[in-house]
């Protein structure tokens, strides 16, 4: 199993939490203000420069007006 943060998997999540923002309808701005950081934060997950630990994931799927398991779900096998 790879551990680098620019796996393969983790950029598969950076893109799907990208789609999903643009999915909801919002822009990194919007996001940002709801987990209230800046929003570079955003911009650093996304391009996966920031790799997100479990309990700011849920806090993403949140923002996003979705859960962990539906982010989960999503990603490719």
């Amino acid at each position: 199993m790879e551990k680098s943060i620019y796996s393969a998997e983790y950029q598969q999540l950076c893109a799907l939490l990208r789609q999903m923002r643009r999915e909801s309808g919002q822009t990194q701005v919007q996001v940002a203000e709801r987990l209230q950081v800046p929003q570079s934060f955003v911009s650093k997950y996304e391009s996966g420069e920031r790799r997100l630990d479990v309990i700011e994931l849920r806090h993403v799927a949140e923002a996003l007006g979705t859960t962990l398991a539906s982010i989960v779900s999503r990603l490719p096998r």
